[in-house]
């Protein structure tokens, strides 16, 4: 099963590796095993049992992903975050407050960056992205929730409710995942990262650029992330259609679950800036 998504495509090809090269369990006393390939003759004097006495033995079987593995491992991250962002709240200085979201922020960009371009699925690696991203989520909440009462509340409904709203459309195949709405999808998300970066470098500066403002600028800016955001869980679900279909490795339902947080993470942090933008001033 080909994909147009060139991650996918390179995982497929390394399970498909992986499956092939049907390499034995260690034999016994620690020594090596034999590739099924390379295997010696039976003679009639052989163990009838495999792996006797460095004796050839089967190829482990791989497990493949489905999609219960992906939606449990899914709220398993959603889970550590939430407990991240909890404790962060509670535990994290006010005086700190700035400092730990900025390190945060870096730290789980970092983080996402290499999970994203990594040929192999890590564990390790989504656990901690969901503990630092919790961290960044649990202080952007507490500034949020100590100028405007209950907007915090109110952007988990509108993200978990947007969310669902797409899984929802993507079922009934209201939109599909082509390669060409790949391809815009992404193109349309680099630059999106792109300005946001620049804007962010920019007003370290002290220049306000009208993009987080709460001008109207800032209003379109917000609802065009927030429209891209949901639209990407249309590429998340169609990957994880393609994954199955491929068979990848169990591992592989990490690097899934890793794609719905992030989307989840960035329509959040969105909703709750644009509910900011129409709060009153009193």
């Amino acid at each position: 099963m080909k994909t147009s998504n060139p991650v996918l495509a390179r995982l497929g090809q390394a399970a498909e590796r992986e499956r092939a090269a049907g390499y034995a369990q260690p034999g016994p006393y620690g020594q090596p095993g034999y590739p099924q390939q390379q295997q010696f003759p039976q003679q009639p004097y052989a163990q009838p049992y495999p792996g006797g006495y460095g004796q050839p033995v089967a190829p482990p079987t791989v497990t493949p992903m489905t999609l219960d593995d992906v939606v449990v491992k899914t709220v398993l991250m959603l889970a550590i975050l939430g407990a991240s962002a909890a404790a962060a709240w509670v535990l994290v200085p006010d005086a700190l407050a700035g400092p730990a979201w900025i390190g945060a922020a870096v730290v789980g960009l970092v983080l996402g960056l290499i999970i994203s371009f990594s040929r192999m699925a890590n564990p390790a690696l989504v656990v901690a992205y969901s503990i630092v991203e919790g961290v960044f989520v649990g202080m952007v909440s507490k500034a949020f929730e100590s100028l405007y009462d209950g907007i915090v509340l109110q952007a988990v409904v509108a993200t978990f409710g947007v969310f669902f709203l797409m899984a929802m459309i993507y079922k009934a195949r209201i939109i599909r995942a082509t390669p060409k709405f790949a391809r815009i999808m992404v193109a349309v998300i680099a630059g999106l990262f792109g300005v946001m970066l620049v804007n962010l470098v920019l007003a370290l500066f002290g220049v306000n650029t009208g993009l987080r403002d709460g001008s109207p600028l800032a209003i379109g800016f917000s609802l065009v992330c927030i429209v891209v955001a949901s639209l990407s869980f249309v590429l998340n679900f169609a990957d994880i259609e393609e994954g199955v279909r491929m068979g990848l490795p169990q591992r592989y339902s990490w690097t899934a679950a890793f794609g719905i947080v992030v989307g989840l993470v960035w329509l959040y942090i969105e909703i709750l800036r644009l509910l900011s933008y129409f709060q009153g001033d009193d």
